[in-house]
């Protein structure tokens, strides 16, 4: 299980020169969720915090919401060809009580990285309600337009291998100050949201009435669903947003903003919560 592996490459420019040098890729793995027992999916990950990454999608597909929902998160067997354990089947069981999984949570046996809620059964269960509301936090215009070098600032693997998406978490005081408290970055950008939602129902608890989630690339339907369950009132990508992100986004009463830049920002939905 490794984050990054080094590859040999051969480096070639416009003037016709090649050289041959070492490079840094992002790793990239199969990742295997059990839940009470029963294999649930497998998905495409970056390894590192692989336990959040399990209760964030669980909490993606409306499965749990609150942390002692959960009874155990842990390894389980698994070993690579050369005999190692490979860290790539994670086992959640739930807490007595906990409504779990049902017929609408059934998802495909292989998920890529790429994939964010794109297991799941029927279109009526990924536009069913969440089971938490957004709050109407305020954030001003310059904490907002701040929050991109501030999670661009915390992407080391980012900058070692140029490959990698990532999700910042930044919590609103009461002066509208953001202060991110959790980044997480994956090849798959719904995985890096996914780890920022695991993290915050341990450590936080959910919903995250005061918070805006920061992510690069694009905001997909996707996105905005994986905030609207965590109930983030405010999401805010470096790229645009798609039709149907800004759609969902009006309806759940958030806030989608695109093309957050540092210099200037694009808001779709939900424009009173930032303060000009």
């Amino acid at each position: 299980m490794r984050r990054v592996r080094r590859h040999r490459v051969v480096r070639l420019t416009g003037d016709g020169a090649t050289t041959a040098r070492g490079d840094v890729l992002a790793g990239e793995e199969a990742m295997e969720i059990r839940v009470d027992g029963t294999p649930w999916t497998v998905t495409m990950r970056t390894p590192g915090d692989d336990f959040d990454l399990a209760l964030g999608l669980l909490v993606s597909e409306g499965a749990i919401w609150r942390n002692d929902q959960v009874a155990a998160v842990r390894y389980g067997a698994g070993v690579e060809a050369d005999g190692r354990r490979s860290y790539n089947v994670v086992e959640v069981r739930l807490a007595p009580g906990a409504s779990g999984l049902d017929a609408t949570h059934t998802r495909h046996v292989y998920t890529s990285s790429a994939c964010g809620i794109c297991g799941v059964s029927s279109l009526e269960a990924i536009s069913r309600d969440p089971h938490v509301t957004t709050d109407d936090p305020r954030l001003p215009v310059s904490e907002l337009l701040a929050m991109t070098e501030r999670l661009r600032a915390e992407q080391s693997l980012f900058a070692g291998t140029g490959g990698v998406h990532a999700a910042g978490l930044f919590e609103l005081d009461d002066a509208g100050r953001a202060q991110p408290v959790c980044v997480r970055e994956d090849v798959g950008r719904h995985n890096a949201v996914d780890k920022v939602v695991g993290w915050a129902l341990r450590e936080r608890g959910l919903p995250l009435r005061r918070a805006a989630l920061q992510v690069s690339g694009r905001a997909s339907y996707e996105l905005v669903q994986k905030a609207r369950m965590a109930g983030i009132a405010i999401l805010a990508a470096v790229s645009a947003p798609s039709s149907l992100a800004v759609d969902l986004a009006q309806e759940a009463g958030m806030t989608l903003v695109g093309f957050s830049r540092g210099d200037g920002a694009n808001v779709y939905a939900g424009a009173h919560r930032i303060v000009t």
